[in-house]
């Protein structure tokens, strides 16, 4: 009786873990996107509210090639990364791992809930070195805690302005946004972080904004952070496509290509990656329709 008991109990302990693992959502977005690390996007159940962007096998990673990490912020506000996550697959297929503010898009709806919250990026790079130390975990000692980007469009943008100061931040990327002044403050959308421009003064690390040209309504707002900024290395880069960038377009359009050349020299040191924005002839000043402008101690970068 005690064996036929326990026999019940282990069946229902493996149907319980079953179901578990079945509403473990995940989805394959464009075939994995273009980089050698074909990436998943997924839920992560020790990560609630988020979505999590990976290599889908992760073998290749270890010591000798941990993965840096791109923390990412919505724009709106918005608690799913449903218009950024073609963007975001593409960047996690050349060997980041990326952790998006808010709930999996397994669909093309829009998300309808409520708002997101500055505390998740914090929660996200907390989650990171968690599981970089925890020899449960697939992502043990795989992750390169020491090599964070925190980003974020539009509100996301402004959410990672916020947490600019967190010491573990090693570069940051504001994405067709930049901080409200008195002037134009009144045109924020309610619930939005509001520091003030004094903000820009915790930031430790390089940044670089990525606007989608005057036609942004966040280009004024970018363009002023960038002119204030003189203590770290700073540049503004602009492609006239508006507020809404090229994150929808396939494998995340012109956007894509210019954040993962500097995620790739921030985080992992490309010296061919730097080309993109290293001297005057920058390979990005040559792509059609881009603009750069780089601060006085930009040049001083390695």
């Amino acid at each position: 009786m005690k064996k036929l008991f326990s026999i019940l109990v282990l069946a229902c302990v493996a149907c319980s873990m079953n179901a578990q693992s079945q509403d473990v959502k995940s989805r394959l977005v464009e075939d994995g996107g273009t980089g050698p690390f074909k990436a998943i996007m997924k839920e992560e159940p020790s990560l609630a509210a988020h979505t999590v962007f990976a290599p889908q096998d992760l073998a290749s990673f270890g010591k000798k090639q941990q993965l840096p990490v791109l923390v990412w912020g919505n724009g709106a506000c918005t608690n799913s990364p449903w218009e950024h996550y073609k963007f975001l697959n593409e960047i996690a297929s050349y060997g980041f791992l990326v952790l998006a503010t808010g709930y999996i898009p397994m669909d093309e709806q829009p998300y309808r809930g409520p708002m997101s919250t500055t505390e998740q990026q914090i929660e996200s790079i907390d989650w990171a070195i968690a599981q970089n130390s925890d020899p449960t975990s697939p992502y043990y000692q795989k992750i390169d805690t020491k090599n964070i980007c925190v980003a974020g469009m539009s509100c996301g943008g402004l959410q990672t302005l916020y947490n600019c100061a967190d010491p573990r931040i090693k570069t940051l990327m504001i994405c067709n946004s930049g901080l409200f002044n008195q002037q134009n403050a009144s045109q924020a959308v309610g619930g939005m972080p509001m520091p003030p421009k004094e903000k820009l003064n915790e930031i430790h690390s390089s940044i670089i904004y990525i606007l989608g040209g005057q036609e942004d309504i966040a280009y004024g707002n970018g363009m002023d952070d960038f002119h204030r900024i003189s203590h770290v290395p700073a540049c503004a880069a602009n492609l006239p496509v508006g507020h809404g960038g090229t994150y929808r377009q396939a494998h995340g359009g012109e956007f894509a290509v210019v954040a993962l050349a500097w995620l790739q020299w921030q985080l992992k040191g490309d010296k061919k990656a730097a080309r993109m924005f290293k001297g005057d002839d920058c390979e990005l000043s040559k792509r059609q329709g881009w603009t750069i402008e780089k601060n006085e101690i930009f040049a001083k970068m390695k």
